[in-house]
């Protein structure tokens, strides 16, 4: 088995027993918070990869007048890619390969976004926002800007969990 050298890394970002004391109070730098802080501040920057993709899946789905089943599987999927993406980018830019990068956010990352998309997609599909036939329907707003605080509602208390067992190794 090769060893792999996490030394070029950020503290947060190694991997190791070292790394799983400080991982909760350290979520991307928010030193002096509680857990319930650094959860609040993990799950902020999960919203943030998962509005990217999922705001770009649901105008795509809208705008193509898709049914709102593909829609959801749209917005769902580019809301991964795109939460992946935010989450790896500084692992990647740091010089770690990309399967390292993948394997250390996956589970992490996988379960924060299953919950935060699940949340979003019942109450954008409750509010009618998956169901408009144009992106200046105020409803498709209200039911986005609705959906993202259920979404972070949602992945709070999965990402406090997530950090208190190390499962979030990249923040």
């Amino acid at each position: 088995m090769t060893h792999v050298s996490h030394s070029h890394l950020p503290t947060e970002h190694k991997i190791g027993a070292h790394s799983a004391q400080h991982a909760a109070p350290a979520a991307h730098g928010h030193h002096g918070g509680s857990g319930w802080h650094a959860a609040a501040m993990v799950t902020l920057h999960c919203l943030t990869g998962c509005l990217i993709g999922e705001w770009l899946g649901l105008a795509l789905g809208v705008a193509m007048s898709l049914p709102v089943r593909a829609t959801v599987v749209l917005a769902t999927a580019l809301a991964y890619a795109s939460g992946f993406g935010l989450t790896m980018w500084p692992l990647l830019r740091s010089g770690m390969g990309l399967w390292p990068a993948l394997s250390m956010v996956f589970i992490g990352e996988a379960v924060s976004i299953g919950v935060m998309e699940i949340a979003m997609n019942v109450v954008d599909y409750a509010m009618g926002g998956m169901g408009v036939k144009s992106l200046f329907v105020p409803r498709y707003w209200e039911a986005i800007a609705v959906a993202s605080i259920a979404g972070y509602l949602a992945a709070w208390p999965v990402n406090f969990w997530l950090l208190g067992r190390n499962m979030k190794k990249c923040h």
